[in-house]
């Protein structure tokens, strides 16, 4: 019988994904065969798996933290907000369509089955299954049709772990309500609390441990320090708003980038690799008059591209980056960001927003036209000859990285102010012109996300921008892939030094089931 273990929570960002992957990288150091599990995901950052399918972030990175790829089995259900109400629901790696919350709970009834097949088709691959809950298990307008916490627990008969975040603060209430609105048979399942987030002294909380232990009757099996820096990507954007705030000071001797934060911001992880560069001072912008002047401009994704370029027409961050532009600054554009600079954002069928057309930056000969069919693939490709010599030692780098977007990006006929960045192709492709790089190589943009994480590219165009300032060029540092696996081998050294994992194998040993 297959081994599985569940990580739920008081409430939503206590740091369930965290200790999902924590676990996963123990067990696999551990010599055993391991597979996460969520089965429903709500999040825009999204990961695309091996054959093109698309997945939350978070489970991508908890099956990196296993040794595996990932598969769509690992979360069939993505929930992709759209804005309006409304969000993408995404089935086994593909959209399905977009429905507002009344409709979606009475999809949830329809999608139990394809939830168990995807658990059943883990269980073929690994020893032992890590399964992740959503937000908190006791949310009662949500109980009767909720498809990831203890709807999941039940049928799987699965030990729980049940998280609190003692940062916030009201830890001891959290748990405690948390367990009396539990049914019965679900507070069996609750196996142990992990206190997580702890700052100070730890003997100063044992006398709230011990009464936590009296009055729940469940034990705390792990006190877990906060561990700062830990160098591996959060899923929800709200941990842009725990950054801490650069100072003038801080940048004189770095890069300034300045990424421009969407209201429908996605995958802003493309630049986590970018901002541990030495060199680089990376912030997020939300306002055009913090906009300043900064080397670089990042424009990201968005899921709502059309309604968040208008959103910042309004605001006036729209001419603040043009501006910058007409400065000599550097303007990036990924994905949707990528989509803005051009001529034109042409939305017919109404697919993201209910603007058929709108003009765009005007940064690039390019016109944008959306269509239902989302594209969703990893490719593989090399840096063109265009671009001035300043882009000489970029070359033929090779690249690669995944597309996630819904929207065709073409020339407009007679535009010559540049030409395609990269020369890429999917498996069974044949190459092709993908991004736009003008003829001074100051303004790029590309449907790869992810671009950040090549590293040769990145310290090659980081360099470039160095020798722009006067600068020597640096040598490249620990490489992203390198810094990923330290990272979780610290994330999992540091769990084991502070949760029971003797306790936590009796656990897995004593509630094994069957998974009818």
């Amino acid at each position: 019988m297959k081994k599985k273990i569940m990580i739920q929570g008081t409430g939503s960002d206590v740091g369930k994904s965290v200790l999902a992957a924590a676990l996963c990288r123990i067990l696999k150091q551990d010599g055993l065969r391991v597979a996460p599990f969520k089965s429903q995901n709500m999040a825009l950052n999204s990961y695309v798996t091996p054959d093109g399918r698309e997945i939350g972030r978070a489970q991508g990175v908890q099956a990196e933290a296993c040794g595996m790829a990932a598969t769509v089995d690992m979360n069939p259900i993505l929930i992709k907000p759209t804005g309006s109400m409304r969000s993408q629901i995404v089935v086994r790696g593909k959209p399905h369509m977009d429905m507002d919350a009344s409709s979606y709970r009475d999809f949830t009834r329809k999608v139990w089955p394809i939830l168990q097949e995807s658990y059943h088709r883990l269980e073929q691959q690994a020893d032992v299954i890590v399964i992740e809950g959503a937000g908190s298990p006791v949310e009662i307008n949500l109980k009767d049709r909720e498809i990831v916490n203890m709807r999941i627990a039940r049928w799987l008969q699965s030990p729980v772990l049940l998280v609190g975040d003692i940062d916030r603060g009201g830890l001891f209430a959290q748990v405690v309500g948390t367990l009396e609105l539990l049914e019965p048979e679900e507070r069996d399942l609750i196996a142990g609390i992990l206190i997580n987030k702890f700052r100070g002294d730890p003997s100063l909380l044992h006398s709230g441990i011990r009464w936590l232990e009296e009055r729940t009757g469940k034990p705390v099996l792990g006190l877990i320090p906060f561990l700062p820096d830990l160098d591996l990507e959060a899923e929800d954007s709200m941990s842009l708003d725990r950054r801490p705030v650069l100072k003038k000071n801080e940048r004189d001797d770095r890069i300034e980038v300045a990424v421009i934060r969407h209201p429908h911001l996605s995958n802003f992880t493309d630049f986590d690799a970018l901002e541990k560069e030495e060199d680089v001072a990376l912030r997020y912008v939300g306002h055009p008059e913090a906009l300043g002047s900064p080397d670089v401009v990042i424009l990201p994704g968005s899921k709502n591209t059309v309604e968040d370029w208008l959103h910042w027409v309004r605001m006036g961050m729209a001419g603040a980056i043009q501006d910058r532009a007409r400065q000599g600054g550097h303007i990036v554009g990924i994905c949707g960001g990528y989509q803005m600079m051009g001529m034109e954002l042409k939305d017919p069928l109404q697919v993201e927003s209910r603007h058929g057309q709108v003009k765009g930056m005007e940064l690039f000969p390019l016109h944008t036209t959306f269509l239902p069919e989302k594209r969703t693939v990893r490719v593989r490709g090399v840096l063109t000859n265009w671009g001035e010599e300043v882009w000489q030692s970029l070359r033929q780098e090779k690249v690669e990285g995944y597309e996630i977007h819904m929207g065709i990006t073409e020339p407009i006929s007679g535009g010559k102010s540049g030409g395609p960045l990269f020369r890429v192709a999917a498996d069974g492709e044949n190459p092709r012109g993908e991004g736009w790089i003008s003829r001074d190589g100051r303004r790029w943009g590309t449907y790869l996300h992810g671009v950040f994480d090549n590293d040769g590219f990145r310290r090659a165009w980081l360099n470039q921008l160095r020798r722009e300032k006067g600068w020597a060029p640096l040598q490249p540092s620990r490489s992203h892939a390198a810094r990923r696996e330290a990272a979780f081998d610290r994330l999992a050294d540091h769990v084991r030094r502070h949760v029971d994992i003797p306790r936590l194998y009796q656990i897995l040993d004593e509630k094994t089931s069957h998974t009818g």
